[in-house]
């Protein structure tokens, strides 16, 4: 099986019954997690029971994209205690606020932690990282398979690199949190939707996600649809997408 669910798909907070940034990338039986923020995890354990996830990528420290993480640190320690450490892609100040939320256990013995701004290999996959312009470290991911390219830009401004990140992605998942015209302030840290489908350009399909609470999803969907002449989709807990 070779899918994406969409484990929580708002920003800043959650609506009722909806969670933030969150995904579940599975390729032939290897099980990916991409971010985990506020109230992504009870989503998560509804397909991975007991938090048996391979890897883990969190694009950012913001608790929106990676509180959840320290709440799947406590499910393994208290109900997998025996397994080995789940591998843990991020940057830096990541592992810093884990380490805020839950002190003990340190996250460094649940989790085998690796700096996302390296190349490296996770299961089947080929990680890639490009780093875009957000209030904190933001690294943007590509996660490259056999026969499957999966692109995420975590919070992003609009920006160039994004061509490169979404460069021949089978399914690209673009931060969408405002609609409307373009702010006219500098630097910018998070996209319209028009924007999203603009930075979408070379990839096949676009996945909208990270809209602000309160936002009408279909009105994102027709102004990314503007700029990008491929499939536009809103992110929706529980949608799973086939790949």
């Amino acid at each position: 099986m070779r899918s994406l669910t969409v484990l929580g798909s708002c920003g800043a907070w959650p609506e009722p019954g909806r969670a933030c940034a969150g995904f579940l990338l599975e390729y032939d039986g290897f099980r990916l997690v991409l971010d985990l923020g506020y109230a992504a995890l009870p989503q998560l354990l509804k397909y991975c029971p007991d938090g048996e996830v391979d890897a883990v990528v969190v694009t950012h420290q913001h608790p929106d994209h990676c509180v959840d993480v320290s709440a799947l640190a406590r499910v393994r320690y208290y109900s997998a205690p025996e397994e080995a450490a789940i591998p843990l892609y991020c940057p830096p100040g990541v592992l810093d606020v884990l380490r805020a939320l839950e002190p003990r256990p340190d996250p460094a013995t649940v989790f085998d932690v690796h700096d996302l701004a390296t190349t490296e290999e996770i299961g089947p996959f080929r990680l890639e990282s490009v780093l875009l312009p957000h209030y904190v470290t933001n690294l943007g991911v590509r996660l490259s398979a056999p026969g499957l390219t999966v692109a995420y830009t975590g919070d992003s401004g609009p920006a160039p690199e994004l061509g490169q990140l979404s460069a021949g992605a089978d399914l690209y998942i673009s931060d969408a949190t405002l609609q409307g015209d373009s702010p006219t302030t500098t630097p910018r840290y998070v996209m319209t939707a028009t924007e999203a489908g603009a930075g979408a350009t070379a990839a096949k399909r676009l996945l909208l996600t990270h809209f602000w609470p309160g936002s009408d999803r279909a009105l994102s969907v027709a102004e990314a649809q503007q700029t990008f002449p491929g499939e536009v989709i809103a992110a929706e807990e529980g949608l799973v997408i086939p790949l």
